[in-house]
């Protein structure tokens, strides 16, 4: 396999697939859609491939060429900085289920297309660190935690990507004003797009909710605090409209994921890590909970500790198991 920097060449699009590749496309989109993170409340029509044309126009040059598809993923950046929220800076077992669950779904697409897949992790916490307030150190001690789950766990279908493949070894300030300069669009046309767009519009109030969470302390008022957060989640799509620039450009040939929920029809697919009450929950957002019946919750940990018992593993805090009685 290239390397995860190396830029994939070829054709971007199949303009039209056989009656064979629809059918493989769809079997592949059929295993990806238990998992689809979404707002939408219609139901899916059965004819996949054409309820889901841009992962179809996108799936179709792998199945064509028999090659492994490659599935983009921009996520796991680090965690919240919001102690109320997780169980520290470094990845628990909310990430090593996520990227189990990941690995075990390119696994599963080989019975459907033999070439089988891989997903890219491209983890973007450098990316909007400065916006989001969490250090370098930590986003370096995540990304690191994370790599070496990936390995530990032997989850041979999954890569990483971030910027330090792009940049190497420059600051980090500096890499995120390079970024920021060549594919940042401008506030000016974020403000337009949630004005005229409502998927725009619901990730911008799903950002801002997302900061005002995750603002452990702030030295003003509540309206203050709400302001602070609006302008910075503008910030914060800026930097990810980027990082999804950049990652198009070095991975032109790729289906696009999103942890964020995706309307049908949209260039990304979202897909969910692991259930939670809110389509936007992350496990970098949240502290994972264990049920009795072996079925996993992504909660505030505020919320989790009070339903069950802390569990560690190697020494360090990895989730919560609920108890009966709780």
């Amino acid at each position: 396999m290239a390397s995860a920097g190396t830029v994939l060449t070829g054709p971007v699009a199949h303009p039209s697939p056989s009656p064979a590749e629809r059918r493989t496309c769809a079997a592949i989109l059929s295993l990806l859609l238990p998992h689809r993170r979404t707002v939408d409340t219609a139901p899916v029509p059965p004819d996949l491939p054409a309820a889901f044309p841009e992962q179809t126009r996108q799936l179709a040059p792998f199945v064509a060429a028999g090659e492994p598809v490659l599935f983009t993923l921009p996520g796991f950046p680090c965690k919240s900085p919001n102690p109320a929220k997780v169980l520290g800076h470094l990845p628990d077992e909310g990430e090593r289920r996520s990227l189990r669950f990941l690995d075990r779904l390119c696994a599963r697409i080989a019975a459907v297309h033999p070439p089988g897949a891989r997903m890219l992790i491209c983890s973007d916490g450098h990316v909007f660190g400065d916006l989001i307030r969490v250090s370098d150190a930590h986003i370096d001690a995540y990304g690191d935690g994370l790599r070496a789950m990936i390995r530990d766990e032997g989850l041979s279908h999954l890569d990483t990507f971030d910027l330090r493949d792009v940049f190497g070894d420059l600051p980090c300030e500096r890499k995120r004003t390079e970024v920021h300069e060549r594919y940042a669009p401008t506030v000016e046309d974020l403000r337009a797009r949630a004005k005229s767009d409502e998927g725009t519009l619901r990730l911008y109030r799903g950002i801002t909710r997302f900061l005002v969470e995750d603002t452990a302390s702030f030295d003003g008022s509540r309206s203050a605090l709400q302001r602070d957060c609006r302008r910075r989640a503008y910030g914060v799509m800026q930097r990810s409209r980027a990082w999804g620039d950049l990652i198009a450009e070095h991975h032109p040939r790729s289906v696009r994921l999103s942890i964020h929920p995706q309307p049908r029809g949209a260039a990304k697919f979202g897909i969910r890590l692991l259930e939670a009450r809110d389509a936007w929950t992350t496990p970098w957002h949240a502290a994972p909970l264990l049920h009795p019946d072996g079925e996993w919750e992504l909660l505030h940990r505020r919320a989790a500790e009070q339903r069950g018992r802390l569990v560690l593993r190697d020494g360090r805090p990895s989730h919560f198991e609920a108890t009966a009685s709780r």
